[in-house]
């Protein structure tokens, strides 16, 4: 079996719920979302399967650079995966 130097790369849909839960755990880090986004919670939890509002927290995360890092570092992806799967998402 061939070694690989990197694992498959992660779904961008999944990537994106996981990028998402993480800014929901910080109370502080969810109102800005909310009101950058303009979504409140009943429209978020609606659209969980829409791409686009999937997309909305990666994008928010890719105009915070230190969120971005520290949400990539527990997500134990690189930023740039996360800005590629919120491309990926608005294809």
């Amino acid at each position: 079996m061939p070694l690989r130097d990197r694992p498959d790369p992660v779904n961008p849909q999944t990537l994106a719920l996981a990028a998402l839960g993480w800014v929901l755990e910080s109370e502080e880090r969810a109102e800005r979302y909310l009101e950058l986004t303009g979504l409140d919670p009943d429209t978020l939890r609606a659209g969980l399967g829409n791409p686009a509002i999937l997309a909305s927290a990666l994008e928010f995360l890719a105009n915070h650079e230190p969120d971005l890092i520290r949400a990539a570092e527990a997500l134990a992806v690189t930023p740039e995966e996360l800005v590629a799967a919120k491309d990926a998402l608005l294809v």
